[in-house]
């Protein structure tokens, strides 16, 4: 086939480091389109985002050319970078050094962006650990709870 075709959507969920509720309302309304521009840059083309004060979810279609830790790397690198230039204020801000990847089938585009716009209502019933281990086993990923949060 002289052509490569490809459809992989990722759900991406990072947190805060040490799970700090740093992402303030001053910063979230500018921050996830700057999320979405880091993603565009990397070839990508961002579906959704949204998260809370210690966590964001992007569901976001990815191209084949760049591996998933070199985008993770550039969109967490620039984004801390970006807070810390634009609210100097945010001195404690900044990622967690790991992310969960999760695969999302075309079938189930619209229910993880509902789930990702819902974010706050979520929330009120689920902690995001609870939330995060949830995700781990419904994809069948073993984890070790000593390292899921530094």
């Amino acid at each position: 086939m002289p052509q490569s075709f490809t459809c992989l959507h990722y759900h991406l969920v990072f947190g805060t480091k040490h799970r700090e509720p740093t992402i303030t309302p001053a910063i979230r309304p500018r921050l996830y389109p700057y999320l979405g521009g880091l993603i565009r840059a990397e070839g990508g083309h961002p579906v959704t985002i949204g998260g809370m004060p210690d966590h964001v979810h992007i569901l976001a279609r990815l191209g084949q050319a760049k591996a998933l830790a070199d985008v993770m790397r550039v969109v967490k690198t620039n984004s801390s970078k970006w807070v810390h230039d634009t609210f100097p204020e945010a001195v404690g801000f900044g990622w967690q050094t790991g992310y969960g990847a999760f695969t999302i089938g075309q079938s189930s585009l619209d229910a993880v962006r509902r789930y990702i716009e819902d974010q706050e209502e979520h929330h009120k019933k689920r902690s995001c650990q609870d939330e995060f281990r949830a995700m781990l086993r419904q994809h069948g990923i073993e984890f070790d709870e000593r390292y899921l949060w530094d």
